[in-house]
């Protein structure tokens, strides 16, 4: 089994991922809030987007632009899948605090992440079951991508509850 570290400040527009000392790969946003970012892992590049409001995330190759995966995201639902070279995988939430997510394909866990902290740096593990999927790195890119955009779902909710609090 393969463990990496991803880390982003939590307002912060870059997260990175790492195995040991060495940075492998990392996610750049335009700003904090910005709905497109550029990616690269084990030196491909990638472009990620989202609709607003978290709805539909998608991945595209930065060099040729074709999509390579789509995922729905429900806010409510700890399930999401994505189709990608014919295959599905599925991600599940694992936990309310959503502390622990996995990638899972034919009902067996290939990626799990963690988040150890969350005052001002988000940062955890991802263990990776295998080396063998050539989906790996698109599903690496797009669990941590879906988990910026639930952070970032939960400071808004956080902001507006304590606008109509005071």
């Amino acid at each position: 089994m393969e463990k990496l570290q991803w880390t982003k400040d939590i307002f912060g527009s870059k997260l990175e991922i790492k195995q040991g000392n060495e940075q492998i790969g990392k996610i750049q946003w335009e700003n904090m809030v910005s709905s497109k970012a550029q990616a690269m892992i084990n030196g491909k590049l990638f472009t990620l987007n989202r609709e607003f409001f978290l709805s539909k995330l998608e991945i595209y190759d930065a060099n040729d632009h074709s999509l390579l995966g789509m995922v729905m995201v429900n806010i409510f639902s700890p399930r999401s899948d994505v189709v990608i070279n014919g295959k599905r995988f599925e991600l599940e939430i694992q936990n309310f605090w959503q502390s622990r997510w996995s990638w899972k394909y034919n009902g067996s866990e290939l990626i799990t992440f963690t988040s150890n902290e969350f005052i001002t740096k988000d940062k955890g593990d991802i263990e990776l079951t295998t080396s063998c999927n050539e989906e790996i790195e698109i599903l690496i890119l797009l669990g941590l991508f879906v988990r910026n955009q639930f952070i970032l779902f939960m400071l808004l909710g956080i902001t507006v509850a304590l606008f109509v609090i005071l």
